[in-house]
Order: structure tokens, then sequence, then C-alpha cells
């Protein structure tokens, strides 16, 4: 069957002679004042043709996540945290985390807060490149202000999903946001006219459905977990469902971007509808979670830790609650109340491998090995492809000068999870004390590759060389030692 030869469209069958179908022929009618333009479908500009302003909005608001993301570090590091590992949970609550039990008892702020928030370097880095990718597409197809709008919209409606998911769990970040962009330019390449070749509308949009089915499968899946990655699948979804609908609506009734007035009332409308879902997360949800005084519970952690324990009371059933108020323990600093706690999530959920992983390393932490080995050997009986479960296994061992299953437990984690850091670095203290210096060696080189030059680690390197009778390459690691403690200490 033959395609149009200007947009690349197929003809219908039986056309023969013809060339170029019947939409191209009333585009060129309705440019030349022949015809209305109700007789065909408006054209969208195409995204590459329009002219950018010299500072563009996805800049801006790629600096402020930027900001935001700084402002936190100094807050982590005031409070004594080190700078480039996860922000603590009271830290994102202070700036703005979307947090069930404060979002839905008053602080809906929460909802646009929350997206110029991250969890630590990695989250930002890739988040803000897909930011810096969709979203200066987005800016040129939709323009500015229409584009802030979806922006916005889509990032309140991921908000919005998570909080109706799992109430219990602090959601940071912009990939809801940017889910809704690409949901948006989805909708808009499927559906709008462009009066361009449909081939290169294609490529594009072939690119932005990978993107989001990718994503979404990756949230679904357990790869995350096994890298650490904890996904908001519901912030994704609810921001890439909501960009699909705002998508569909400006290409079908609103394309013109000098034409604001109909943009208006589709956008309006999608807020309404957004506002009404509110309302119905707020009464589906707010039975279910006590809550207090919102501002209380932001200001201080053992307010929050009163509510939960409110919500217990009401239901000592409930094993996301007790879950919850472990980890507020954990961030008070009551470990034995916080291990309380875990102990009776894994009584009302015997499978649930997070509670278990963070209950055994409480273990480690409080010097107790023996009982950091049980929770980790049921934890790999249970998922005997739990990489972090073999870690914490095989340091537990090797607290109990066990170093020899120590080491098989390492290397059952590596194989699980080959690019896994710190796990060279503990197996090589290990071989150091079976006598392995060549292997030990080995590892802490392996290590260094994975997480970079740290003193540390030079200095266990420089052990394993003089063991093994090394002494230029002992004491070229002692150098690099100090050098490193001397930058550290700057």
């Amino acid at each position: 069957m033959a395609n149009c030869i200007r947009c690349g469209r197929q003809l219908p069958p039986l056309t023969f002679g013809k060339k170029i179908c019947q939409w191209c022929v009333q585009h060129e009618a309705a440019q030349r004042g022949e015809e209305g333009d109700d007789a065909i479908q408006p054209v969208m500009a195409a995204p590459w043709v329009r002219r950018q302003a010299s500072v563009s909005l996805t800049q801006v608001i790629l600096g402020a996540n930027v900001a935001v993301f700084v402002a936190m570090t100094v807050a982590t590091v005031m409070a004594g945290g080190a700078p480039g590992t996860a922000f603590p949970f009271p830290i994102s609550v202070h700036f703005g985390a979307n947090y069930g039990p404060l979002t839905l008892s008053g602080d809906w702020w929460r909802l646009l807060t929350y997206m110029f928030l991250h969890g630590d370097i990695w989250h930002i880095a890739f988040n803000m490149w897909c930011l810096w990718s969709l979203g200066g597409l987005c800016e040129s197809l939709y323009g500015r202000w229409t584009y802030a709008a979806i922006y916005l919209i889509t990032g309140v409606s991921g908000g919005l999903a998570s909080v109706a998911w799992n109430p219990q769990v602090w959601s940071v970040g912009a990939s809801g946001a940017i889910f809704g962009l690409a949901g948006a330019l989805i909708s808009s390449f499927y559906l709008g006219e462009f009066g361009i070749p449909r081939a290169v509308i294609q490529a594009n949009l072939k690119s932005l459905l990978f993107f989001a089915g990718f994503n979404i499968l990756f949230g679904i899946s357990a790869i995350g977990d096994l890298f650490g990655i904890r996904v908001d699948n519901s912030a994704h979804i609810g921001g890439l469902l909501t960009g699909l609908i705002l998508g569909a609506l400006i290409a079908l009734i609103a394309p013109d971007h000098d034409k604001p007035l109909p943009r208006v009332g589709i956008l309006l409308f999608v807020v309404v509808l957004l506002a009404g879902s509110a309302v119905g997360v707020y009464r589906w949800r707010a039975s279910e979670i006590h809550f207090g005084s919102a501002m209380d519970a932001q200001r201080s952690i053992d307010r929050m830790i009163v509510e939960l324990q409110k919500k217990i009371q009401q239901n000592p059933q409930d094993a996301s609650a007790h879950y919850s108020l472990a980890h507020a323990y954990f961030n008070n600093g009551q470990f034995p109340e916080g291990e309380t706690e875990l102990q009776r999530v894994l009584d009302l959920q015997p499978q649930n491998a997070r509670a278990r992983m963070d209950l055994g390393t409480v273990y480690l932490r409080q010097q107790q090995p023996k009982e950091a080995q049980a929770e980790f050997a049921k934890l790999v009986a249970q998922d005997p492809n739990n990489a972090n479960g073999h870690f914490g296994l095989g340091v537990a061992l090797a607290d109990q000068n066990n170093h020899e299953a120590a080491v098989n437990e390492y290397q059952t984690a590596l194989r699980l999870q080959p690019r896994a850091t710190d796990v060279y670095y503990k197996m090589g203290i290990s071989q150091v004390q079976l006598k392995q210096y060549d292997d030990a060696i080995a590892s802490y080189l392996k290590e260094r590759d994975r997480s970079g030059e740290d003193a540390e680690l030079e200095d266990a390197l420089a052990d394993a060389y003089q063991a093994k009778g090394m002494q230029q390459q002992a004491q070229d690691a002692r150098s690099k030692a100090a050098q490193l403690k001397g930058q550290n200490t700057d």
C-alpha cells in the first residue's frame, strides 16, 4: 500500500495514481485560504523550530533543584552527617518531603515541594539528566507557561498517587513531573498534527515510549532493590497518566500556542479533577492514620513517634506503622526500641525482607554478630539471590572470626551483584586474617577501582603489602593514605 509523499501517511486502498493524502490536500488548501481551518485538525508547531529564550525555564527548574540539594547537604553536614550520603528522614521532612501523616493532615504544599528534593547525588543526577532532555523538548513544543503548568500539575499528581498508594512512605524527587512531561509528549506526538513527515515524529515517539516503559518495568521489578534503589513507581504512574491526559487534550483541542484560552480551560479542568482526587484520597486514607499537629510532627521526631504509637494502639496489626515507628526510633537514636518494632513487623510479616535486613544491620551496629547472623541466614534462606543478605551474613561471620565462611558469603554477594561496593574491602580484611595476602591485595585493588581512593583502604592495602614483604608498595600505600587524610582535614 502506497504512502503520501508529503507526510508519510498511508494512502487508502485502491488509490491509483495518487501520491498525496487527503489530509495534505486539505491542509494546503487551508493555507491558501480556500477552505476553513475546521476541515482539518489544527497543526502544532514542531518543537525543534520554535525559538528558544536565552535562559530557558528548564534551566531555572534545574537550578532550583540543585540549589535545594546543596542546602540539604549543608544541613546534613551541620547535623553531623557525611556529604554525599543519602539524606536522613528528618532533614528530608524539614525541607518538604511528601509524607502521608503530614501531607494529609494539612501540609498539602508538600505535594509541590517534594518534587524539588532528592535522596542523594545519584538520584538528582539521573533526574536532572532526564529533565534536561525532556524539559527542553517540552518547553519548545508547548511554550513556557504551558510547560510550567504541565510540570507542576503532573508533579502534584505523582505526589498524590504516592500518598494514596502508601501514605507511610516518604517520597522525594522530580521523577513524577518528569514522567508527566514524557506522557504529555507521547500524547502530543501520537495524536497531534505537525504538518511534517510522520517518520520524524515517530522516532521521538518510540524513544519516549521506551523511556516510560523501561522505567516503569524497572520500578515493578526487583532490580532496584538489588542495587539498594527504592523506586516510587506510584508517583511515576500518577505523573505519566496525568501527562498523557494533558497532552491529548492540548493536541486535539488547543494545539495553537497563540490561542491561550482553550489551553487555560484544559489546564483548569485538569486542576479541578486533581483537587477532586485529593479529596478522595484524603477521605480514603485519613481514617487509617491518626493525625496530631502536623507542625509539631514536622518540628520534632519525638512527636512523630507519639503519633505512630497512637496509630499502632488503634491497629496493632498494622505492620507498616510498626516499620515506620522503628525507623523513627532509629532517627532518634533509640536503637533498642527500633529493634523491638522491627521484630513486631517480622512477627506480622515473616517474609518481609526489608525489615529482616534492617534488623540484622541493627544487630551488627550493636555488636551482636550472632543475632545478626541468625537474621541474615533467614533472609538468604528466603531469598538465595539477595546479595545484600549474603554481604550482611559475611560481615556477621567475620565479626565472629569465622573468616573462611565470611569470604564465601562475600563471593556469593559479588556473584549476584558484581558492581557492589565495600564487599571487596571486607573480603580483603578476612583474607588477611586467613593469611591469603595475594588475594587480599587483589580484593583491595578491586575495591579501589569501584569506590575510588580512600585513606582507610590504603592503610589496609599497606598492611597487606607489608605482610607479603613488599616494602616499597607498602610505603607508597601509606604515603597515599597520609595524603588522603590530609585532604580530608582541609
